[in-house]
């Protein structure tokens, strides 16, 4: 039996992949979080086989969370669910000692492809998604400037790009409006623009954003 927890902050999208992974043979779903704080104080007690993590989720967000818990639990496969497809957030996970990169368009077939693939001992990413990281090989890292962020840079430039201002992401990170704009101004002074509107269009640019879903 495959033991996995699920780490989304919307009920909804936790209900909706319990539903899938337990009418599945040899899957279980032994927990739920809706924040990394919760699933580091659940992996500490209890440690699943599989983490599926959401990665972005009001805190520290999944990739700090998913750093922490690979630091006390270094065998737990950990599989990235996300919205974002182009680089540098796949790479990031992946580097960062994640076992599998899954997009929230997947299907659950490939959902359980991929949890059955980690559990073996195998990396998973969706072939469209290697493909592109492949190519990524062969370019400079001035071909994108937002790999120069770190993650929290990233994680508060998708809340900026998406229309968020600074006293909600302040709320929705636990953070200072202060420490946001410090993040703000930094990343403005890295990617070399002055604003947030620039910075959307930054992003639109290089694949950042979907300018439906903005």
């Amino acid at each position: 039996m495959i033991n996995v927890l699920l780490v989304d902050d919307h009920h909804l999208v936790r209900v909706g992949i319990n539903k899938i992974l337990t009418s599945v043979k040899g899957l279980t779903v032994i927990g739920e979080c809706e924040t990394g704080e919760e699933a580091i104080k659940f992996c500490r007690k209890t440690e699943p086989d599989i983490l599926l993590m959401d990665m972005d989720m009001p805190g520290m967000g999944g990739l700090e969370a998913s750093k922490k818990i690979l630091r006390f639990a270094p065998d737990l496969k950990i599989i990235v669910l996300t919205a974002h497809t182009e680089d540098p957030f796949p790479s990031k996970v992946m580097q960062m000692g994640a076992a599998g990169y899954l997009t929230k368009e997947a299907g659950p077939d490939e959902m359980v492809k991929a949890i059955r693939a980690v559990h073996s001992g195998q990396r998973y990413l969706p072939p469209a998604i290697a493909q592109k990281m492949a190519l990524n090989q062969f370019k400079t890292v001035d071909d994108n400037p937002f790999n120069t962020l770190s993650d929290r840079e990233l994680q508060i430039m998708i809340m900026i790009t998406r229309g968020d201002k600074v006293p909600a992401i302040s709320e929705h990170l636990n953070l200072s409006s202060k420490t946001i704009n410090s993040y703000r101004y930094r990343m403005f002074e890295k990617l070399d623009v002055s604003n947030d509107v620039e910075l959307t269009h930054l992003a639109i640019r290089h694949g950042m954003l979907k300018t439906e879903k903005l």
